[in-house]
């Protein structure tokens, strides 16, 4: 609207000026016919009016038709704040001014990645908004899941081990003294069949976006990514697997767990698969809190945001390293053979926020929360766009340097 307004105001200027030069200019001057001679349009006037003319359309373009900049997402786990997640990437969509290439994400990042992935390849933007809401609107409570898998989806969207409910009291006591192996011998996981039930795998795996899952090798404790055409809700159960409520998820005869231990979320794929240099990492688990942690389930939150972000900050420090080296000549930067791309790095995150909420939020799964989250993403994806559109597509937001740092004694 501001930019419209100072279009508006000189244009007005500009029309003005050749008003009064109308009224004001004598008889023949300036092209004005004197009673007795014919209209012939002076060649400066003239010069000046087509030179006003396309400087109007051509802003007129700028303005009507604003460029879209391709983006890749990084979206990381955190429980029920993943709908933080969905207010940022609902935004992003509703904005007009991006498109988005690329996906990695982990844990409840990768129900979040599946969902967008499922609405644009069916329907454009609108439609993954629509998934996504429809997603943590059946995931809530009062939501449309029957009572145990309400239970199971409480548990995964939680990443802490505290009880609210009657069902939930039952499993943290047994979970004290039996594996999920006792638990569930016959491996029946309800949240599956939710995924499996809105998301139409066909329809990703067929898609144009660059998509990618993380999890963990529970063997070899390696990080696997897990491309498009790989992703089912198989997959997608592996990364969200917290190995102390679910047992491992066996694809091809290999186990995983949770990918937020390993790559939470990875970066890296985007270097090799997508020519989008832009990655906005969605970052829900602090880094930083400035109390001491004491009792414990604050203790456990701490060491649970601790664990979940030390892949993402390692892989920070590692691009950093490789930036400086292509910034300094030292590395040759391009896409071809023995040459290294640059990605320019940007950050939405919880923010203070994230700091004022108590631990016990990242089991609390009713709408009203999640709404509140859901507000809170829109609000950080607008100030983001605000204070740094110009940047995409030229320069990283997030100082690598600072995320990544490593402290000296």
């Amino acid at each position: 609207m501001r930019r419209g307004s100072i279009v508006a105001s000189q244009y007005e200027r500009d029309t003005l000026v050749v008003q009064l030069f109308a009224r004001c200019a004598p008889p023949g001057a300036f092209g004005h016919p004197t009673p007795t001679e014919s209209f012939t349009v002076n060649p400066a006037l003239k010069s000046y009016l087509d030179g006003l003319a396309n400087w109007t359309k051509r802003v007129s373009a700028r303005t009507s038709a604003p460029s879209v900049k391709k983006i890749n997402l990084a979206l990381q786990g955190g429980g029920a704040h993943g709908a933080f997640t969905w207010g940022v990437v609902d935004h992003l969509l509703a904005d007009g001014r991006l498109e988005i290439t690329g996906i990695s994400g982990a844990s409840a990042g990768a129900v979040n990645a599946v969902m967008i992935a499922d609405g644009l390849a069916r329907g454009g933007p609108e439609e993954a908004r629509k998934r996504l809401a429809d997603f943590w609107r059946a995931a809530s409570t009062g939501g449309s899941l029957p009572p145990m898998q309400r239970a199971v989806a409480d548990r995964m969207l939680s990443m802490m081990p505290f009880a609210a409910t009657p069902v939930q009291n039952w499993f943290e006591t047994m979970a004290r003294y039996f594996s999920p192996y006792d638990l569930n011998p016959f491996d029946i996981n309800p949240l599956s069949e939710l995924i499996a039930r809105q998301v139409d795998f066909e329809a990703v795996r067929s898609s144009d976006l660059d998509l990618f899952i993380s999890a963990t090798n529970v063997h070899t404790g390696r990080l696997r990514i897990f491309a498009r055409e790989k992703i089912t809700a198989d997959v997608v159960m592996a990364s969200a697997a917290l190995p102390f409520l679910f047992r491992a998820v066996e694809i091809d005869g290999i186990p995983f767990w949770d990918g937020g231990y390993m790559g939470n979320p990875a970066i890296f794929p985007f270097l090799q698969a997508t020519d989008t240099d832009d990655v906005i990492v969605v970052q829900i688990n602090p880094v930083e809190r400035p109390a001491t942690p004491r009792t414990s389930s604050e203790i456990i939150n701490r060491l649970n945001e601790i664990t979940f972000n030390s892949a993402l900050i390692s892989e920070l420090r590692s691009m950093d390293f490789i930036n400086q080296l292509i910034d300094d000549g030292h590395l040759p930067r391009g896409s071809g053979k023995n040459q290294f791309r640059r990605l320019n790095i940007h950050r939405i995150d919880l923010g203070a926020l994230g700091n004022r909420l108590a631990a016990s939020s990242k089991m609390k799964t009713d709408f009203d929360f999640l709404e509140l989250l859901h507000r809170a993403g829109q609000r950080a994806a607008r100030r983001f766009l605000d204070q740094h559109f110009d940047a995409i597509g030229s320069y990283g937001t997030l100082d690598l340097g600072a995320a990544s740092g490593v402290e000296w004694a």
